[in-house]
């Protein structure tokens, strides 16, 4: 009576390879000779193996569904289809015990290409209000002589005649558990299970080349150092002419000869002498939205700052812009001529500062426009 191998693995008729896999797994955790010595174990142990080198394999396994008996088709004699004492595929064993996946079948020439990365320089206006820029890439595209298939014009790839397009090929070692079968990338294909007779002479068999294209990227505003744009499919094309990848690109933001960037902040100092720190003054700022004027109250002292707001850079997310802060510096002359002097004298004496000495009187009239004037040089 011909062994039930769906029963042997406790699985349905119209399971799928996947259910099929997970069966032997399982089982073969329980059953193997070095955690279940038994020897009624081990006979078990060989069902399943013989059960699941027919199931897993399509073609005995259709022979099996129509009544035949694929291992002796197969050659094999015996359990697991390597003789008496034989067990399955040593991979899907070592699959059931550490869960590593084999992979059956020729692997593809065409696989999909690596993400790519340039970096973009940018002013700090174009990155505050963004821009639109022409950059260079080289990378990897489809060899246009054979669109990526590889091969010569005129040929084609050819079945390999050591595996027969398998991508693999297996050998019989006797170990503690028997004779068992192991599977390697074929040698002659590297697993591709084709050979290419006569590659294509662009690109090698390839099925790419390098070229270098000009792309235009929209810089978003507020964009900062490290940021990096995604191009969807604008990397290297993958071998055998595959999918590209995707391209990156990170912003690189040049220093501003005037502000300093603290998130979406810009910061920026002025100088101004003590006389007009005292008596307040406008001063000129060329900003990133043109030329303004920043009001210096009468009294400003060294270090105060003063915010424009919404003079900074845009907000990436989110409406809205940052503040321009402006630090004041003011500066202490470190040479007075005698009339600067004096006329210093003469305000620490109003001020209370100093005694007078008797060289001039407090009250004088317009003292503050004349200090200002000879500091001024007028």
């Amino acid at each position: 009576m011909a062994t039930d191998y769906y029963a042997v693995l406790g699985v349905r008729r119209d399971a799928s390879q996947d259910e099929i896999k997970k069966a032997f797994r399982r089982l073969a955790r329980e059953l193997h000779p070095d955690v279940n010595p038994d020897p009624k174990t081990q006979e078990r142990f060989k069902e399943i193996n013989a059960a699941y080198e027919v199931l897993s394999d399509p073609q005995k396994k259709q022979v099996y569904d129509l009544g035949g008996d694929p291992l002796s088709q197969s050659g094999g004699g015996g359990a697991g289809g390597f003789g008496a004492g034989g067990f399955g595929n040593f991979s899907d064993i070592m699959d059931a015990f550490f869960g590593t996946a084999s992979q059956r079948g020729p692997r593809s020439r065409t696989r999909r290409g690596q993400d790519a990365m340039i970096r973009l320089e940018i002013e700090l206006d174009e990155a505050a209000f963004g821009t639109t820029k022409d950059i260079q890439v080289d990378t990897a595209v489809v060899c246009a002589t054979c669109n990526g298939e590889g091969a010569a014009p005129g040929t084609s790839a050819q079945t390999c005649d050591m595996c027969r397009g398998r991508g693999e090929v297996s050998q019989v070692t006797r170990s503690f558990l028997g004779q068992v079968m192991t599977s390697r990338p074929c040698p002659q294909c590297q697993g591709f299970g084709t050979v290419v007779p006569t590659p294509c002479p662009e690109c090698a068999g390839d099925g790419r080349v390098r070229s270098r294209r000009t792309l235009t990227v929209k810089i978003p505003a507020g964009v900062d150092n490290g940021t990096r744009i995604q191009l969807a499919g604008e990397g290297e094309v993958g071998p055998g002419g595959g999918p590209a990848g995707d391209l990156y690109v990170e912003i690189h933001e040049l220093p501003h000869s005037t502000f300093q960037r603290r998130g979406d902040d810009l910061h920026c100092t002025v100088t101004i002498p003590m006389t007009a720190a005292s008596l307040g003054t406008k001063v000129p700022l060329e900003t990133l939205d043109g030329l303004e004027e920043v009001d210096i109250r009468p009294g400003t002292q060294s270090g105060q700052s003063i915010p424009l707001h919404g003079r900074g850079v845009t907000h990436l997310r989110g409406g809205g812009r940052g503040d321009l802060i402006v630090h004041v510096e003011v500066t202490t002359p470190t040479k007075l001529d005698p009339e600067q002097e004096r006329l210093l004298r003469e305000l620490a004496i109003l001020r209370g500062e100093e005694r007078p000495t008797g060289q001039f009187q407090p009250g004088q009239q317009g003292l503050f426009s004349r200090l200002k004037d000879a500091f001024n040089g007028r």
